[in-house]
């Protein structure tokens, strides 16, 4: 079993007695699965450690399959510096171990020479990175963009306020920069500073709507998006008015709305719950408003130049996104998969705007080689390119692995999604889920 809810309950009944993998061992599954294959019960627990000092956890550069050949998903860093009363994040993955930069950009550039047009860079809390170790996310940014092709993007995963705040100048020149979408995920998860302080969130609804309001005159049209749990046990109906009220004076395009849930081992979990009743309703009331936002309404002949990078849940169109990472429905044609183009608004939908190409548009593949085959092994490829040394553009990146090594690795990767499956049944039992 592996995951962050062992790691948080190290001494859990439905484990014991199983092989288990801390969250910063996962690149040692095989030499886990082999013992316990021999009969032996293995337990991988700790962090992983530079000089006594945290790290972020495994190499960056270890081979793997993407599951969109398009994306490349990168982990910045990992743990947090906060300790909210409600999460079980530091529980299970601790304080904050940030990846070296120069390991992350050498990620990004293997990426893109493998055809990937788009990264993500993803963290519990991409705000804090590089405190640990000297540095910080606008600097760590201002490297990245200057490997990112043009044409390619970027997009920054979840970031509290607290850190954020102190970069939201050099921020704003970032999320304006033509290479990094337009787009930020900021949870603010109640808009009452009495239940945020009981959160220990470490921030106010003034400093929350300071940066939000900061980065919307600054980074025009920009999209932020947000978090709201509903029913945390402290909240009164005076405090959850003040939520809806914060979510009424910003339309959230996108909003994620939880329901309080008592995590085992953490100091809410000990306090006095609110009527299950009382929590359904303020959910109930938060959501039914949140559909009455329709953020593309009258967006229709709008122009916009996008990124096609997946397919819809229904099959029927490829999914591309524009600078604000709003989402566009353009024609299922294999020729717009991977490419650049510009679009025209015929629709609109709560959740997304169906465009279609402009006559005179340019079709442009952004990246530097075709994408590796579904299911095929990074890693290879990228490194056969930089010891070549040839342009970029003109790299053979579809070469496959060595036999011997691709047997290896997908052994990993089917031994990895079997671990996966197994640990959501026995979440499923113990009702975690």
């Amino acid at each position: 079993v592996a995951g962050c809810v062992p790691q948080g309950k190290q001494n859990a009944d439905y484990i014991q007695g199983l092989s288990v993998i801390g969250v910063q061992q996962i690149d040692r599954v095989v030499e886990v699965v082999e013992e316990t294959l021999k009969g032996n019960s293995v337990r991988m627990f700790g962090s992983k450690r530079e000089e006594g000092k945290k790290i972020g956890g495994a190499k960056l550069d270890l081979p793997k399959i993407r599951r969109n050949p398009l994306v490349e998903i990168i982990a910045i860093n990992t743990g947090c510096l906060n300790q909210c009363t409600y999460c079980k994040t530091k529980h299970a993955r601790g304080e904050l171990g940030s990846y070296p930069p120069e390991e992350i950009v050498a990620r990004a550039v293997q990426s893109f020479q493998e055809g990937v047009c788009e990264i993500w860079l993803t963290s519990e809390d991409t705000g804090a990175y590089g405190r640990d170790i000297g540095s910080s996310l606008p600097e760590l940014l201002w490297q990245l963009v200057e490997v990112i092709p043009e044409g390619c993007r970027l997009r920054l995963g979840m970031t509290n306020p607290p850190y954020i705040m102190d970069h939201l100048d050099e921020m704003a020149k970032i999320l304006n920069h033509d290479r990094v979408y337009s787009f930020l995920h900021v949870p603010v998860q109640a808009g009452s500073d009495a239940v945020l302080f009981d959160m220990k969130r470490e921030y106010t609804i003034s400093q929350f709507e300071e940066l939000v309001n900061h980065l919307k005159s600054h980074v025009p049209g920009i999209t932020i998006i947000t978090d709201i749990i509903c029913g945390f046990p402290t909240e009164t109906d005076e405090d959850f008015q003040e939520t809806m009220e914060l979510v009424k004076r910003h339309n959230f395009p996108s909003l994620f709305i939880n329901q309080f849930f008592p995590r085992p081992g953490t100091p809410a979990a000990k306090m006095k719950r609110i009527p299950t009743q009382i929590v359904k309703s303020r959910t109930r009331e938060l959501s039914e408003y949140f559909q009455t936002v329709k953020p593309y309404e009258g967006r229709e002949g709008k122009i916009y130049s996008v990124l096609v990078t997946e397919t819809s849940h229904d099959g029927n169109y490829y999914v591309a996104h524009n600078e604000f990472y709003e989402q566009v429905l353009v024609p299922k044609l294999p020729e717009l998969m991977g490419k650049m183009f510009k679009v025209r608004v015929v629709s609109t939908s709560k959740f997304s705007m169906i465009g279609e190409l402009i006559d005179d548009s340019q079709v442009i593949r952004p990246s530097l080689a075709d994408a590796l085959q579904l299911g095929q092994v990074s890693g290879g490829a990228g490194k056969e390119a930089t010891e070549n040394s040839a342009p970029l553009r003109q790299t053979n990146t579809s070469t496959l692995m060595q036999p011997s090594q691709l047997h290896k690795y997908f052994k990993t990767t089917f031994i990895l999604v079997l671990s996966v499956a197994v640990f959501i049944r026995i979440l499923q039992i113990v009702h975690i889920l």
